[in-house]
């Protein structure tokens, strides 16, 4: 098969011009070697061009995810400065004041660096789940111990109705766990109740966490799940709600929120799938 000079010089220049980011399509509809060569040129030109939008995508999302990071350590952090400063010639029970607070503004960024490291290890894909069987009882337990000062501060409780036997990475569902009951106890008012539910049916396990607030409007449904989104809510920077569903899709699981309403509070479901 004969290939004119021609042809070879206009792919050359194709190429370049693909190269310096220019759309270039070499595919015809003839056959032979030349033309199966064209079309393998065109799938690798589009693999590239791909593959630097990719780079482009992350390297924003990047950027974004300091920006966001930068913005919630900026408010405790002036917020400890200030305080640092008042200390001076304040009367002890305001030195006293202020202390507290601080600690809890220190408390706050301690886990929010941990978070972000967990929530950073999850979109690497560098752990290793290891999984087991565990009762939803022991693993409640677990998670209890993190909040039983956040509950005995509101006078909350934690009713547990169901006790299943999961099959589930330890550590990790008792993160998320914790992550959703936090939220739970966020959402409802002093010495109200917090019902943790379990069962299974023929397609997944669960896990439910009900809270004793007053549901979920449908914008606040859409933004449970963007990280940083509910910046705003006490103890919190946004980001226990998607921590908790990264660690489920992990584990090849899932969280479904029923909204709740009309003096019902909202229900966060956990599904581990068989």
């Amino acid at each position: 098969m004969w290939i004119r000079k021609k042809e070879v010089l206009e792919l050359s220049k194709g190429i370049r011009r693909a190269i310096d980011g220019e759309n270039f399509d070499p595919r015809d509809n003839r056959e032979g070697a030349f033309s199966v060569l064209k079309n393998d040129i065109y799938t690798l030109i589009h693999l590239e061009q791909d593959e630097k939008l990719a780079a482009v995508e992350e390297k924003e999302h990047l950027a974004q995810y300091l920006s966001d990071i930068s913005h919630q350590l900026k408010t405790p952090i002036t917020s400890l400065l200030l305080m640092t400063e008042l200390m001076e010639g304040a009367t002890d029970d305001k030195k006293r004041e202020f202390l507290l607070n601080m600690k809890r503004e220190v408390r706050h960024m301690e886990w929010l660096t941990a978070a972000l490291l967990k929530m950073a290890k999850l979109d690497s894909a560098v752990i290793y789940f290891h999984r087991a069987e565990i009762s939803l009882r022991e693993l409640l337990k677990e998670a209890l111990k993190s909040i039983d000062i956040m509950l005995d501060v509101r006078n909350q409780t934690v009713a547990l109705r169901g006790d299943p036997v999961l099959l589930c990475d330890r550590k990790w569902t008792a993160e998320a766990l914790i992550n959703l009951l936090k939220n739970a106890s966020e959402c409802s008012g002093e010495g109200s109740e917090i019902v943790v539910d379990g069962g299974e049916n023929p397609v997944y396990r669960f896990i439910s966490v009900t809270d004793a607030g007053e549901g979920l409007s449908k914008k606040q449904l859409s933004g449970l799940f963007r990280r940083f989104e509910n910046s705003g809510k006490e103890n919190g920077y946004g980001i226990g709600l998607p921590l908790a569903r990264s660690i489920m899709r992990a584990q090849n699981g899932e969280i479904e929120v029923l909204p709740g309403g009309k003096g019902t509070g909202a229900t966060f479901v956990m599904k581990f799938y068989k």
